[in-house]
């Protein structure tokens, strides 16, 4: 029964935070005004922290400050529905088409299905709640094209804002024929936008035939989640296909990087792709391989390594000065009713941070080791002594006999 107490009291230890088991700590600058705050993540916390920020504690004195960490990786929510194409047809020199968008409640994206290849198109998106009403809503203009055959894409989506017209009717330049028409999607698409934050790391670009290597090495236990080019604004139209890899040949990312300003049939078609997301746990450095084919090398300006921003949220009094304690291996993760309900205030207040130190007080926690592995010495000095004893016992007998 005391074994079991004394384990039971070994796992409490371990598992629960004290201000003497944390490496580093910083502190936060006196706040300005009572209510609700909050602290942004910078590499500062990634060297010493554990990467899944688990072991971030707030302290005034010995006492605890529950918090809330907030990742600000953004939302986007699409469902799409089968819409019918009706009566596709010919008129005035153009194809116009009607959507029954009956079976879906609110939209703002509309994807085709068409036949047609090589081609540019302007499209003119209008709503109606009757089919055959003559009042028509203009809800905007697209441009539809394919240059798959250029290396430069397709676009066949309609975007307007949210609507809930029963019907829609389309007008499309005479690129596109009534029977390349053949189905249609719809839905609503609502996003929130994420945040994101740079990381300061070094980059060396260099040619390796035809392709183009930047090599990025990344800040100690830092993660980053996607790559931002610039693109010298004298390159021409072009669209290139990358790979992102680690240190021991790990994919974690791939993509394309395009740049399209042309004109067809009298269209602009207006597209640029510079930033490329990444997967999976980016440690020390990452090489980007850009496959440029029988094209001259694409002109990169530069390139920035970036993260989604985490904020810490808190409460705090006027002028109070909290510290953020990290550092602790073997702490698990809080688990606080302040973040369990957590509501941001639209009157939240940063607060920046003080450079980081090494906690004075760190005194480690206790050794959890069973007895035998933290004195391995005096079990082996023990062994050896009731071998000799035992063996001085078995001469005794021989003789004896």
């Amino acid at each position: 029964m005391i074994k079991q107490i004394a384990g039971l009291l070994v796992l409490f230890l371990l598992a629960s935070p004290a201000v003497s088991y944390f490496k580093f700590r910083r502190q936060t600058q006196p706040t300005t005004s009572g209510g609700q705050h909050y602290v942004v993540v910078d590499e500062t916390f990634w060297r010493h922290a554990r990467p899944d920020l688990n072991d971030l504690r707030m302290y005034i004195a010995e006492t605890e400050i529950p918090y809330n960490l907030t990742i600000q990786a953004g939302s986007l929510e699409t469902e799409q529905k089968q819409i019918r194409v009706l009566s596709p047809a010919s008129v005035g020199g153009k194809t116009q088409f009607l959507l029954d968008m009956s079976s879906v409640p609110e939209y703002d994206r509309i994807n085709l299905k068409l036949a047609s290849k090589n081609f540019v198109a302007h499209a003119r998106v209008e709503g109606q709640d009757d089919a055959h009403g003559k009042s028509w809503a203009l809800l905007g203009t697209t441009t539809l094209y394919d240059l798959e055959g250029e290396k430069l894409g397709r676009n066949a989506t309609l975007q307007i804002p949210v609507s809930a017209y029963k019907y829609l009717r389309v007008t499309v330049d005479s690129a596109v024929k009534p029977s390349d028409v053949e189905s249609g999607t719809a839905g609503v698409t609502r996003s929130q936008q994420a945040v994101w934050r740079d990381v300061r790391g070094e980059v060396k670009q260099e040619q390796q035939g035809r392709d183009t290597v930047m090599t990025f090495s990344i800040p100690e236990n830092t993660p980053v989640e996607r790559l931002t080019f610039t693109i010298d604004p004298s390159q021409r139209n072009f669209r290139r296909e990358m790979e992102i890899r680690g240190e021991q040949g790990q994919v974690f990312g791939a993509g394309e990087i395009s740049r399209i300003h042309t004109q067809r049939n009298g269209q602009n078609v207006d597209v640029e792709h510079n930033t490329v997301d990444l997967r999976g746990n980016c440690q020390g450095s990452l090489k980007v391989i850009i496959h440029n084919g029988d094209d001259p090398p694409v002109k990169i300006g530069g390139a920035q390594l970036r993260q989604i921003e985490r904020l810490i949220y808190f409460d705090s009094d006027l002028g109070l000065q909290p510290w953020i304690y990290y550092g602790d291996e073997k702490l698990g993760a809080p688990e606080y009713d302040y973040a369990k309900l957590f509501q941001k205030d639209t009157r939240v207040d940063q607060v920046a941070l003080n450079a980081e130190e090494a906690n004075s007080a760190y005194a480690g926690r206790p050794d959890s080791r069973p007895w035998s592995e933290r004195h391995p010495a005096v079990l082996w000095s023990a062994i050896v002594a009731a071998a000799l004893i035992l063996g001085a016992i078995a001469v005794r007998s021989l003789k004896a006999l």
